[in-house]
């Protein structure tokens, strides 16, 4: 699938380096700059497509394979992205 915005800068918390694999944080990525949210609630994922039109952040939301949350945040101005565990947020 296409992007749907520019990522920027992508950084990962050291929490979220250590606990998820490299490849899934790459997979869950791509999801997220092509629009997949993840586990997000209906009305954030409705809220993410208000954003990429509006120039508002965005956030999705995965689990690995072992069952470890984490989150992928763009910046409104979408210079940067980083992957994180909710407990880092």
């Amino acid at each position: 699938m296409t992007p749907r915005f520019e990522m920027g800068f992508l950084g990962i918390t050291p929490g979220a380096q250590e606990a998820i694999p490299m490849e899934e944080v790459q997979e869950a990525l791509h999801r997220h700059v092509t629009g997949d949210w993840g586990d997000v609630c209906k009305e954030d994922a409705q809220q993410n497509e208000w954003a990429l039109k509006n120039e508002a952040r965005l956030l999705s939301s995965y689990k690995s394979k072992d069952g470890e949350a984490f989150w992928i945040i763009t910046e409104a101005d979408r210079s940067s992205t980083t992957i994180l565990l909710p407990s880092e947020y």
